[in-house]
């Protein structure tokens, strides 16, 4: 079991992903096709389950991409489940506070570092692939290698954003900027003082404990000011909105037309 996106940030290289909202195991590939070295499955807003998403995690697998998961809460039940069928992160929407973030460790990491459930499933190849033949290097490795990353998106997060990164089994943060905006009473205004602060905040705490830092951006011009920025991983806009904004490209450029599309995305 061997994490690439992780072992990208962690010799300062830059991770680039995207939301996957399209839903197919076949899109997967196609994105494990393009050079992106995650995509994040998106089960707290998309309708995903378990079985669907385990289907995209085999094909992201296949195409060597890594499959990130954006479960749907902190139970015990969502972080147990995601790793357990092979995702190599899980980032954990509206994180409230330190006791949350712990909670997430607890659920997560193996003895000693946490109390996950033990099982063998997709994940481990049911017990028979060679990093889980041995439970203590099994331990071992699943912890280093499945991370943590909760989301800075509450003012609680803010907040106590430097406890919680300096919790040992958090491996990153990773900042929501639209709920993060709403949290400040500034929604959407990504240049005010506020959130500028706030970003700034979060990404100093991040590096004080050795934590990787990843967001969203819009486009590609963003995210590579986000990278110039310090960020670690960069989640850039989703699949869904960058095929329409593609082929309406196409379309416009073959009609000689000019674009009408409004809206907040890529």
């Amino acid at each position: 079991m061997k994490n690439i996106t992780k072992e990208i940030m962690q010799n300062g290289g830059k991770a680039i992903g995207t939301f996957f909202h399209i839903g197919n195991a076949n899109g997967v590939e196609c994105l494990g096709l393009t050079g992106l070295d995650f995509l994040l499955i998106d089960t707290e807003h998309a309708p995903y389950d378990v079985e669907s998403t385990m289907e995209f995690i085999r094909a992201a697998k296949l195409r060597g991409i890594s499959p990130f998961v954006r479960i749907k809460d902190s139970t015990r039940s969502s972080v147990l489940k995601m790793f357990d069928i092979g995702a190599e992160a899980i980032i954990v929407p509206n994180v409230q506070n330190v006791e949350e973030a712990k909670k997430l460790v607890e659920y997560g990491k193996y003895f000693p570092v946490g109390n996950r459930g033990v099982a063998f499933g997709r994940g481990s190849g049911w017990g028979k692939d060679n990093f889980a033949t041995n439970l203590t290097e099994y331990f071992e490795i699943s912890n280093r290698e499945s991370l943590i990353i909760p989301q800075c998106e509450t003012m609680g997060a803010l907040e106590n954003i430097e406890e919680i990164t300096a919790i040992d089994g958090v491996d990153g943060i990773f900042i929501g900027p639209f709920d993060l905006s709403v949290a400040l009473s500034k929604p959407g205004q990504f240049d005010t003082d506020e959130f500028k602060e706030a970003i700034a905040h979060i990404v100093n705490a991040c590096k004080k404990s050795n934590k990787f830092c990843l967001i969203l951006a819009l486009n590609a011009d963003q995210a590579k000011t986000f990278f110039e920025q310090g960020f670690d991983g960069v989640v850039v806009s989703s699949d869904a909105m960058i095929l329409h904004s593609a082929f309406s490209s196409m379309v416009n450029d073959i009609k000689g037309t000019k674009s009408t599309n409004k809206g907040l995305g890529y």
